[in-house]
């Protein structure tokens, strides 16, 4: 074998191994990034199911003010559900 191909031989498997390193390291990298956007979609998910709650929470206590405040004017008024029943 002459020296010319001794050195091609060389240079093809050293481009193999550095191919195969490529190849590795990409599946590194995409495994990193679908662990990480399953991360990111569960974080949004508790994200959105804390949102939700507060929402709820927030709409019932808006709810709660508002009919307060509609006792308030039927008492005001004298016009109280309660006020009928007692007479």
């Amino acid at each position: 074998m002459s020296s010319a191909q001794q050195k091609a031989g060389q240079a093809q498997g050293q481009a193999k191994a550095k191919t195969q390193e490529w190849v590795q390291t990409a599946q590194s990298t995409a495994n990193k990034a679908c662990d990480k956007a399953a991360d990111s979609k569960e974080e949004a998910q508790q994200g959105k199911e804390q949102s939700a709650g507060i929402i709820q929470q927030t709409g019932e206590q808006v709810m709660t003010m508002a009919q307060g405040a509609i006792d308030g004017v039927k008492n005001t008024l004298g016009i109280n559900e309660n006020t009928h029943e007692k007479k």
